[in-house]
């Protein structure tokens, strides 16, 4: 059993780092809550422990201090509302005279939210003075939040040392996360397919060198598939392409090669005259897309070879889409993918899917409750699969 489910909070102030970073309309009402509803477990059950909850998150990116676009006293009625219709009192501060006043008012059951952490430069800074301030608001230190701990930043690590080993503890959503990105990368069964998506080949280096040591298939989509098909001698028209990456792309096949492991490359594409929803397209073989037509989804040939691959393995790492899946035109190279991820996962495959533009295509396809753990940390989830230690994860752990 997890530290966080056998601790009793009864009494306890549970200072609890979110990630309550959800979009706002120009209405400031919430136009995402997923990440807010992925941290509703672990409040609840502080609650119902008879504990304090002390909510602290970052909003978005200000630069110059507190302001209204990223107040976090929006989130407020929406938050009360997913708690039950919880009474959710709200501090315009984080460490000001106010926020500490309030919890000292607050009863068994209550929950705080604080103002915007990144209102203080302090917080993206690392900055033992403030970590040391907000500390104070807390008995227990909760870290919930997987999509900063890849920060070293004041709330997501600095934080841990004001606390004893004792005192300091994931939340069940980070519990959730690292034991599901541990049992791809340490506990995969195989055949263990990486499906790797998206624009650029150096975004994606170390992820895919690091999954070459795990491993069976790995199939690589999206614009930094054709980095990898003009390697080989292909051409790719205006597609999208790396040309100071194509060595690396090589030396990536070289060492795929020698470690016996499969590189799938879309053998054909749809392609596009223009980067636009209403462009001409027709169907290309990948490696001899015609000047000025650029590929812009994988082909139906590459979306059946593909889904063949991943209804066979037993374990599947999904990291990124296969096209501009914004666009309706190129969104059904992604939506075969999700389809075959669902139907592997039916038969008892292990499923993860992370990083945003994969999150919000399984969500946008319906398929997010057909995989067995949809990640809510993008950069995070990445950083982990490179093979680096997160911050946020070794201040809980030390």
């Amino acid at each position: 059993m997890s530290k966080f489910t056998e601790y009793h909070f009864n009494s306890q102030r549970a200072l609890v780092r979110v990630d309550f970073n959800v979009p706002l309309n120009e209405k400031f009402e919430i136009a995402d809550d997923t990440r807010m509803k992925a941290a509703i477990p672990t409040i609840k059950k502080i609650i119902n422990d008879g504990g304090k909850v002390i909510l602290m998150s970052h909003l978005g990116r200000p630069k110059e201090g507190p302001t209204e676009k990223y107040s976090l006293k929006h989130l407020v009625p929406h938050l009360s509302e997913l708690l039950g219709g919880a009474k959710v009192f709200f501090a315009n501060d984080c460490i000001g005279e106010q926020a500490f006043l309030t919890e000292s008012m607050l009863r068994k059951g209550e929950v705080l939210l604080l103002e915007n952490l990144r209102f203080y430069k302090e917080e993206e800074k690392g900055d033992e003075k403030f970590a040391e301030k907000l500390s104070k608001l807390g008995d227990v230190w909760v870290n919930d939040a997987f999509g900063t701990a890849h920060r070293a930043h004041a709330s997501t690590a600095v934080i841990a040392k004001f606390f004893p080993p004792e005192k300091r503890m994931f939340g069940l959503l980070m519990e959730s996360e690292v034991a599901s990105a541990e049992k791809v990368l340490h506990q995969s069964e195989k055949p263990f397919t990486a499906i790797i998506g998206g624009a650029k080949v150096s975004d994606k280096i170390l992820i895919i060198e690091n999954l070459l040591e795990k491993a069976t298939d790995i199939i690589i989509g999206g614009g930094m598939a054709y980095t990898f098909i003009k390697a080989q001698g292909g051409e790719i028209g205006n597609s999208l392409c790396e040309n100071d990456r194509i060595d690396t792309a090589l030396e990536i096949l070289r060492k795929a090669s020698t470690k016996n492991v499969n590189i799938h490359l879309p053998v054909d594409s749809i392609v596009a005259d223009k980067f636009a929803a209403d462009a001409q397209t027709k169907n290309s073989p990948s490696n001899q897309i015609p000047y000025g037509w650029m590929g812009l989804d994988i082909g139906k040939d590459a979306g059946d070879q593909f889904a063949t691959v991943i209804k066979k393995s037993k374990t599947i790492l999904w990291n990124g889409p296969m096209g501009v899946f914004e666009m309706s035109a190129f969104q059904n190279g992604t939506k075969i993918i999700a389809e075959a991820v669902a139907a592997a996962t039916q038969r008892g495959s292990f499923s993860l899917v992370g990083g945003g533009d994969s999150v919000a295509a399984v969500n946008q396809f319906g398929f997010a409750d057909k995989v067995s753990y949809v990640s809510t940390g993008g950069g995070a989830m990445l950083e982990y699969f490179e093979g680096k230690i997160l911050p946020g994860i070794a201040a809980v752990l030390s």
